[in-house]
């Protein structure tokens, strides 16, 4: 059968994309080398955060408000429980700025652009942070924060095991368990070799995360970075600070990228919040990544990040995760056609920022292909900044 369009890869943003063309009436297929959910990418971990005013830059705030709208238009129709809005709590150690994704006052611009589109939120000093959340009364007097009710988690492997049932249920095929070998595409179309047979369409929209470079070629994998990142969840000796309504969180405290982490209130039945860092200075290959999270590392988690500043946390591990991050130069995304393959177009690297936008970019992707209006500019995230 030959497609209207071929999706690569099926997770946050290959699953989005294909359940939305599918609802469209695309005759679309979606190609993944694992069967997804699964933990060998960057779309696994229990939960992602979702925010509303999204600091790394104005043109995000529209596709997190569609995706929130989205996530809760497909508990609808399946079911599922999908997005918690158990409100965000970005807490800075200090008054001065700090650093988030590639952003100099990522605090400041978050802010700023929750002013600008109208998004709920407050600005909170010490003592209103430690009244309202003890949980963080670690932080010394200098600590700022901005709460966000509006924000929340999702539920990604949920979120994408749901998108792509309800996908098939509209017709589209799904190839996975399925390599995909190389794509070769010209003015008449595109052609996928696959481990299992060649596939044919119109046009391929390649989500394919962090192998997204080995599949491209030089002129896409040179301005990739894959790094692989670290989720602890600690156990909690003090479960009461970390009752109802305990928001998920983001932690800055020193003026490196590196210098902060982001958290999650406990998952109903779990005695455990899940803690991660992000580091963009090592880089590594996706078919060798190293899965196992070692004590030492765990240990330099807690001394950095949980240590005097999370009360009621313990050292005790109940699980750890590895997943990857695929960096950009900028750590802005990349959605744009390929610039030697025609028919080709390249959806993300989403520089650990892009669960959260994944439905509203699956929704726009789909709405530009059927040509409908309305549909959010993606111009921001082209391949011409980086040109010129």
């Amino acid at each position: 059968m030959h497609y209207d369009v071929i999706v690569i890869g099926l997770g946050a943003m290959g699953a989005a994309t294909l359940y939305q063309l599918a609802r469209r009436g695309v005759r679309v297929a979606g190609v993944d080398r694992y069967a997804p959910p699964h933990d060998q990418g960057s779309s696994h971990g229990d939960t992602r955060i979702t925010r509303q005013a999204v600091g790394e830059g104005a043109a995000y705030v529209p596709l997190a408000l569609n995706s929130q709208r989205i996530w809760r238009e497909l508990e609808a129709h399946s079911g599922e429980a999908l997005f918690e809005a158990c409100g965000m709590l970005m807490l800075s150690s200090s008054q001065a700025p700090t650093r988030g994704h590639g952003t100099p006052d990522f605090g400041g611009e978050t802010a700023a652009l929750a002013e600008r589109f109208g998004i709920e939120h407050s600005l909170l000093d010490a003592a209103g942070v430690r009244a309202r959340f003890p949980q963080f009364g670690g932080f010394g007097d200098q600590a700022t924060g901005y709460y966000e009710p509006g924000a929340g988690y999702v539920r990604p492997e949920r979120a994408i095991d749901v998108q792509l049932k309800l996908a098939e249920a509209l017709g589209a095929v799904l190839h996975t368990n399925t390599l995909v070998e190389a794509i070769e595409s010209d003015a008449g179309g595109v052609r996928v070799q696959t481990s299992s047979g060649m596939l044919t369409a119109d046009k391929a929209i390649v989500c394919a995360g962090m192998w997204t470079g080995k599949l491209l070629g030089a002129s896409v994998e040179d301005l990739l970075k894959v790094c692989r990142q670290q989720l602890v969840w600690f156990e909690l000796d003090e479960p009461e600070r970390f009752a109802a309504g305990s928001p998920v969180y983001i932690l800055l405290h020193g003026a490196a990228d590196i210098d902060s982490c982001y958290g999650f209130p406990p998952l109903p039945g779990e005695n455990a919040i899940k803690i991660a860092t992000e580091q963009y200075l090592e880089g590594c290959d996706p078919d060798t990544v190293n899965r196992s999270v070692s004590q030492a590392d765990i240990d330099a988690l807690y001394d950095a990040h949980v240590a005097g500043r999370l009360l009621g946390v313990s050292r005790r591990v109940l699980k750890s995760k590895v997943c990857t991050y695929t960096i950009t130069p900028d750590f802005n995304f990349i959605i744009d056609a390929h610039p030697q393959m025609a028919n080709v177009t390249l959806v993300s690297a989403c520089s650990g920022h892009g669960f959260k936008h994944s439905a509203g970019i699956g929704e726009a992707l789909a709405m530009h292909h059927c040509n409908e209006p309305g549909a959010v500019d993606l111009s921001a995230f082209s391949l011409a900044r980086f040109r010129s």
